[in-house]
């Protein structure tokens, strides 16, 4: 595993007290945050490695002190040899002191010796390491959200701060084989400064990979639809899992906060075929509620028509069990009165058959005298107009009585 004095570890931001050479120490750049500027080179600096920086007062009356000490520890003056020992105690003295830094709040102290990890301190306030080579310290920003960006890249242009869109990392197959543009943005902060620096290489690096590669998986398992119109919330969040998961696993140091899908869009290749998807979409959306108000119109009215039929059936129903029962109890009280008497009801029954033969016929009535001779007169010539006069259909029936 690469400490921070590793050559080949590319991580800047590893090491802020680790420059041996001249040059700025007090720089303003982001990434950890180095108190003392530069190692022991000359620089412009204000730390103890700085050449022409001014020395902190309480360093000041220290040296003060030691010089004075130093004049009654040699009365005889100071010759060359004193002037090599006094340059070598203040240099000691620059040397020991550059093991001081200082922690704020949000921050983690991370104390390295001889390379490997030592310590970590947590807590804000004035801490002391042994001056570098022996130990070496990396302050770090844990509460800060930081962010990648997938899918595109900030750019400067005429009319201010644009994107630029990166196609090898924006485009994306679903689930039912088309291709989405996708710019997404991870918000993340740092969990475990320890893990952060020494469990893997390049954090920044691994998490932009392990975020590209959960995004794709999880619109992989996804249709097209779902990720166009509403659904990014939850494409997002099962995201979000599959990357804090696979950090976990390698031990990173970092923690998800949110991923958020700025822009999710069809490919222009098949803009044309997903437009046609969309409004026959629509159309099926159209055809069902025309059809569900259709239904809900149509549906009342046949209910109620079957209702209404119900209804009838029931009282066609109820008055031919009446008239059946009404036409039972006429017959039993005929039979009734049969039994009773005979012959008045057999002479009562053919009366009423007779009246109701012959209420509608034509009839000729001959007394006694007019049947006396061999062959009975009937008057056929009044008779025949009469019948001549109504049509065939409504000529009733002809009936001779002979009293």
């Amino acid at each position: 595993m690469p400490g921070p004095n590793d050559p080949n570890n590319n991580n800047p931001n590893k090491n802020p007290w680790g420059n041996r050479g001249g040059g700025s120490g007090g720089g303003n750049g982001g990434g950890p945050r180095n108190p003392w500027g530069g190692g022991s080179g000359g620089g412009s600096g204000r730390g103890p490695g700085g050449g022409g920086g001014e020395i902190p007062p309480d360093l000041e009356e220290l040296l003060k002190k030691a010089q004075a000490n130093l004049r009654q520890a040699l009365p005889g003056g100071f010759g060359p040899t004193k002037f090599i020992v006094l340059g070598l105690l203040a240099g000691a003295a620059l040397w020991l002191s550059s093991g001081f830094y200082y922690v704020t709040p949000g921050e983690n102290a991370v104390i390295t010796r001889f390379g490997a990890w030592n310590r970590t301190q947590t807590e804000p306030g004035l801490g002391y390491r042994l001056p570098y080579p022996i130990e070496e310290g990396t302050v770090l920003n844990v509460t800060v959200d930081r962010r990648v960006q997938i899918g595109f890249v900030d750019a400067m242009g005429r009319e201010g701060t644009g994107k630029r869109d990166i196609p090898e990392e924006s485009l994306m197959l679903t689930a039912d084989a088309n291709i989405v543009d996708l710019d997404l943005v991870v918000l993340w902060n740092i969990e475990n400064a320890e893990n952060y620096l020494f469990k893997i290489k390049d954090p920044d690096a691994t998490l932009k990979k392990v975020a590209e590669s959960a995004m794709r998986e999880v619109v992989g398992q996804t249709n097209l639809q779902p990720i166009i119109t509403g659904n990014r919330n939850e494409v997002a969040t099962r995201a979000q899992k599959i990357m804090q998961d696979t950090l976990n696993t390698y031990q990173s140091g970092i923690s998800i906060k949110q991923v958020v899908i700025q822009e999710a869009t069809v490919h222009p290749d098949v803009l044309d075929a997903f437009e046609d998807v969309v409004a026959a979409i629509q159309d099926a959306e159209r055809f069902q509620n025309e059809a569900n108000i259709y239904r809900n119109d149509i549906i009342p009215k046949a209910r109620g028509e079957a209702q209404r039929m119900l209804q009838e059936a029931e009282g066609y129903r109820q008055s031919t069990i009446a008239r059946a029962e009404g036409d039972a109890e006429r017959f039993n009280s005929v039979y009734r009165a049969y039994l009773e008497g005979k012959d008045v009801t057999r002479e009562r029954m053919y009366i009423e058959a007779m009246e109701s033969v012959l209420k509608n016929a034509q009839k000729i009535i001959m007394d006694k005298d007019g049947s006396d001779g061999v062959v009975p007169y009937l008057p056929l010539n009044r008779i025949a107009p009469a019948a001549g006069n109504a049509t065939p259909d409504a000529a009733p029936a002809k009936t001779t009585v002979t009293p």
